[in-house]
């Protein structure tokens, strides 16, 4: 297998914990109690585990499309 990048977003969550999102997969997202690097640890599985189920099928894993992403920076009165 080859090496592949996806970008994953992480959300800290109120009552502890996590909100991970894997953009390239459509509605993937973990929500879990535990620190970064956990949270981390659980996308980069459940995308090899969605990866190699596709794989099994006979099927591609092709990465949503049609979303842009950029990054905005305000001033916020302080």
């Amino acid at each position: 297998m080859k090496p592949a990048s996806y970008r994953i977003l992480l959300r800290k969550e109120p009552e502890g914990g996590y909100t991970v999102t894997v953009p390239a997969l459509a509605r993937a997202r973990v929500t879990l109690r535990g620190t970064i690097d956990e949270a981390v640890a659980m996308a980069r599985e459940a995308l090899e585990v969605y990866i190699e189920s596709l794989r099994e099928r006979g099927k591609r894993f092709r990465p949503k499309k049609g979303g842009l992403e950029h990054r905005l920076t305000v001033e916020v009165p302080g």
